[in-house]
């Protein structure tokens, strides 16, 4: 892909901003959701999973199964913005 013109960079980089900021959004609505909704409401899941209390096994496992989703997402979506964006690190 060849560089962009000078006067369509500021127009790229906001896009690519936008972009940026839209999936970080995205994600921290997800966090916030497994971090502090599920948490709040944990005492009413009452039943037992894998002979542990679901509340204990969300907790303990699924919140980091979330976590590290999240952080893959986050550099899937973006390794794919930097190239629709055209600012890509060069591959040796």
């Amino acid at each position: 892909m060849p560089p962009p013109s000078p006067q369509a960079l500021p127009d790229m980089l906001a896009r690519y901003w936008r972009n940026n900021l839209a999936v970080t959004a995205v994600l921290l609505a997800v966090w916030f959701g497994v971090t502090f909704v599920v948490s709040y409401f944990a005492r009413e899941l009452s039943f037992t999973f894998f002979g542990w209390p679901f509340s204990f096994w969300v907790a303990a496992q699924g919140a980091l199964i979330v976590y590290v989703l999240i952080v893959g997402s986050y550099a899937w979506f973006m390794n794919r913005a930097d190239f629709a964006h055209g600012v890509a690190e060069a591959q040796e």
